[in-house]
Order: C-alpha cells, then sequence, then structure tokens
C-alpha cells in the first residue's frame, strides 16, 4: 500500500467548508487553559465539519501562535465564538431546543459507547477544564452526562483526546441514522 500525498486526499479549501453543510455538533470549551488543547479541539471540529465552537471563560481566543500550533489553519475554516459565561450559553442552548451534554464523570451519567444522539436535536458538547472539568453548576445545567468509559488506571484523558473520541462519536451515529433514514 503507498500512502496518499496531500494532494489526493480530496480535502475542502476553506471557502468549500464554510459552504459545506454541518453536523448538528457544536463544542463549548469551558475554561480550558492549554493553548495546545484548544487548537487540536479546532482540528477535531474541522475534520467532523462540526458547526461551531464556544470559547468560554478562561479559554483563550485566537489569534495565538500557540492555538495556531496545534490548529493548523482549522481556525480559519470552523467557526467560532468567545462567551464569558458558560452556564448562560448552556441556558441559551437549551432555549434553542438543543441537546446539552457535559462530557464528565457524574451521577447518572450515560456512558458513550450507550448514548445514542437524538437525530433532529443538535448535541451541545460541553468539554472542562483540564484540572476541575466541566463547572458543577454546568453539569446541573445540561440534559444529559456523557462519560467516556476507560479501563486502566488513570482517571482521566486530555481534553483534546476526548474531544476526538466523543466528537468521533457521535459524528459516525449520526452519520448511520442519516444513512438508515434514507437522507
Amino acid at each position: 500500500m503507498r500512502k496518499l500525498e496531500n494532494s489526493e486526499l480530496n480535502r475542502l479549501d476553506v471557502g468549500e467548508f464554510k459552504e459545506a453543510e454541518k453536523s448538528p455538533i457544536i463544542i463549548v470549551l469551558d475554561n480550558i487553559r492549554s493553548l495546545n488543547n484548544i487548537g487540536s479541539v479546532f482540528r477535531t471540529a474541522d475534520a467532523f465539519l462540526v458547526e461551531k465552537i464556544y470559547l468560554c471563560g478562561i479559554t483563550a481566543t485566537p489569534p495565538h501562535k500557540d492555538i495556531h500550533k496545534t490548529a493548523l489553519g482549522a481556525t480559519d475554516s470552523v467557526a467560532w465564538e468567545y462567551r464569558q459565561d458558560t452556564l448562560e450559553l448552556v441556558e441559551e442552548c437549551k432555549l434553542l431546543g438543543y441537546e446539552t451534554l457535559a462530557i464528565e464523570q457524574a451521577e447518572h451519567a450515560i456512558m458513550l459507547n450507550d448514548y445514542n444522539p437524538t437525530s433532529d436535536k443538535k448535541q451541545v458538547l460541553v468539554f472542562g477544564n483540564e484540572v476541575k472539568g466541566v463547572a458543577q453548576d454546568v453539569v446541573t445545567a445540561c440534559d444529559k452526562v456523557i462519560e467516556i468509559p476507560q479501563y486502566g488506571t488513570k482517571h482521566s484523558l486530555n481534553i483534546s483526546v476526548s474531544a476526538g473520541v466523543v466528537v468521533w462519536d457521535l459524528w459516525s451515529k449520526i452519520k448511520k441514522a442519516a444513512k438508515t433514514a434514507g437522507k
């Protein structure tokens, strides 16, 4: 097997990305400290045509060289907006009829492998601070809590890894449901 050259991958350019139909996924970053993590989440969002990223609280915003280093230009393709208050944003999303999901370890959390997204609702995924996770008031306000099953000795995954795992899982479930429905 021969590795493909970048020119053979048939990727969208920034203009085509902006015009493309987006997946019904919105990412909320709640007080993320690491600029490299933020950039990595932008790259994941680009890969799966995420509708938008909200950068909340202390989460840094583009342009910044450390975000750019890991985003590799995805800050130009993915729509984003800064919001000071994550809780207000979650409440706003709920009023719009979106399903709000804290990605966290909590009582009554649904394991990611057992979660099936509501096909007619946008999925708002809230990822939390590298040390403290998603703020408790935000967890409480969300419709559901989704937990990534883990079987080793560590208690958590890096936020950018978590975003990749969850976005890929939901994206594939949404695509499969759409295919089954003949869309």
